[in-house]
């Protein structure tokens, strides 16, 4: 008689015949492929900017990769390629768990699943790790100030958690002080993200505000010092450059850790902006090469939106957010180009054929059930992309935000390349004067719109004071004005965040800005319930300029 001993793992059950070690795994009766394909697709297409972690480490980045996810054959098989890796794997189960995607998942040829994770969060330290980081960085930036700023006190310095003027523990800050006067400080460790690094400045200005209104009325917060690590100052310092510097005294500094180093970066010079320009596509040339592609996707899907992204690209949408594209593919050992259509939201992308057009016809059903102004709100193709459904109402009449701006003359996701990110301007257009305007858009409440206004709206005046808008195919026919571009900020007026006002007093007064409030049914419709511009009068020291509502 042979005794059998059993464990249930996350794979099955696990089973051990006699005293035998071999150990056999039992498959579960588990969720349907179609339901885990449902599962895995409902999870990345609201994780674009995830990490997948196999083994531990980082496999693919799903900002610069793709994937695609099929059900058929009773298998759930999940493919991610990038230009480095191409890997497909069996999906047997799948848990969400703490904003991470866990699978459970089977090589191709090999019978022993392994795990894969999908992560939301890229910093994937524990807080263990985190807070021993950020601590050890506390002690480090004091010593750095001590030595480096002898004459000043460390009056205050801590990381810890203040909820109520929106600081977190990423951030070191502080204030020093010699005598009547007092900097504030503020800096982030090499550990950090580069999206932490930066967005310091945005705190940094806040952090500033904090002291100032903290401080007796005889002691005077002259400015703010940031401490940043080597090598990742390059937003931060163009950012710099726009602020006012009758307001506050700006300083910019790259800490090395590790050998202790402290370099002043210069941001006083605004003409070295790293940023390059991408030249306009002849939309009209694009939509002819793609005709046939326009025709197929728009008769499983009428009154689509279609927008070219470059001369060999265009993509279909519906309500902004990105469903298929169309694009010129390369024939396998022949250097003749084929036109092909792949569809997906977010990162997903399949390519169009006749074994899977019911598929493409479901999401396009799906896309024009759910996504409407009167849609489930809870549904993720209503959620996904906010600010891309607001553009698309914005681009049909950009007149709504102020009537000076041409309707008939602007640009859409116009890429913005600079040191540390690719981002993309959601609408650049002018004025019926021929002024350039810079349209910055959100959906949702979000601390950082003033300061990516002011970066976009940076890099737009760098290339214009070049005269490479006209040169690079933008605005043809049109005599622009040499006057600095307009900035619009442009939200719903009940998503926008308190630290706003705070933080556009400090733009620099060469910009002229205008703050356009929405009303919160703007799905329904795009209507202005208010508008705030600076008053040009600013003062120094802890008096602020004041901003002007109408």
């Amino acid at each position: 008689m042979v005794t059998c001993h059993r464990r249930r793992t996350r794979w099955g059950w696990t089973i051990r015949k006699g005293q035998s070690e071999v150990w056999t795994t039992v498959k579960m009766a588990m969720v349907t492929p179609q339901a885990l394909t449902r599962t895995v697709q409902d999870f990345l297409s609201e994780a674009a900017g995830a990490v997948v972690l196999e083994n531990g480490s980082v496999a693919f980045d799903l900002a610069q990769s793709k994937y695609s996810i099929s059900g058929e054959y009773n298998r759930c098989l999940l493919h991610l390629w990038s230009a480095e890796r191409n890997s497909v794997r069996r999906v047997l189960e799948a848990e969400v768990k703490n904003g991470t995607l866990r699978l459970a998942v089977q090589r191709l040829g090999q019978a022993r699943p392994s795990k894969l994770e999908i992560c939301r969060e890229r910093d994937r330290r524990s807080p263990t790790a985190r807070r021993t980081a950020r601590a050890a960085y506390e002690q480090k930036l004091r010593k750095t100030l001590e030595r480096h700023l002898p004459d000043f006190k460390i009056v205050r310095l801590t990381s810890g958690v203040d909820l109520e003027r929106s600081f977190g523990p990423v951030y070191a800050r502080g204030l020093v002080r010699q005598g009547r006067t007092a900097f504030a400080f503020l800096g982030v460790n090499a550990q950090e993200t580069q999206s932490s690094i930066d967005a310091a400045l945005t705190f940094g200005i806040l952090w500033l505000d904090v002291c100032r209104q903290a401080q007796a009325e005889n002691v005077l917060v002259e400015g703010l010092k940031m401490f940043v690590p080597t090598g990742t100052s390059a937003l931060v310092r163009e950012r710099m450059a726009n602020l006012n510097r009758d307001a506050a005294k700006w300083a910019l500094y790259e800490l090395d850790e590790r050998h202790d180093a402290l370099v002043e970066i210069d941001c006083a010079d605004r003409g070295n902006v790293a940023t390059r320009l991408v030249h306009s596509t002849d939309e009209t040339a694009a939509r002819q090469r793609f005709r046939e592609s326009i025709v197929r996707v728009q008769e499983v899907l009428p009154n689509c939106e279609v927008a070219v992204l470059s001369a060999p690209e265009a993509v279909f949408r519906w309500r902004g957010l990105e469903f298929a594209r169309a694009r010129l593919g390369c024939i396998t050992g022949s250097f003749r180009s084929v036109e092909e259509i792949v569809f997906g939201v977010g990162a997903e992308e399949r390519i169009l054929e006749i074994r899977n057009g019911d598929e493409f016809a479901e999401l396009a059903q799906r896309l024009r059930d759910i996504r409407h102004p009167y849609g489930p709100r809870q549904h993720p193709l209503w959620r996904l992309r906010p600010e891309r459904w607001l553009e698309s109402l914005m681009v049909g009449d950009v007149s709504v935000v102020d009537q000076r701006l041409d309707s008939s003359c602007r640009y859409s996701q116009v890429p913005a390349f600079s040191a540390s990110d690719r981002a993309m301007i959601d609408v650049l257009t002018a004025t019926n004067a021929g002024r350039l305007a810079v349209v910055e858009l959100k959906a949702d409440e979000d601390i950082h719109l003033p300061l990516q206004g002011l970066d976009y709206w940076s890099r737009v005046e760098w290339h214009h004071a070049r005269g490479e808008f006209p040169r690079f195919g933008y605005f043809e026919g049109r005599q622009l004005s040499s006057d600095k571009p307009l900035l619009f900020l442009v939200a719903p007026a009940l998503h926008v965040h308190p630290a706003t006002d705070t933080l556009l007093r400090y733009l620099s007064p060469e910009i002229e800005w205008e703050f356009v409030g929405i009303d919160e049914r703007w799905r329904e419709g795009v209507k202005v319930v208010f508008r705030k511009r600076p008053e040009r009068s600013t003062r120094r020291g802890n008096e602020f300029p004041i901003l002007a509502a109408s």
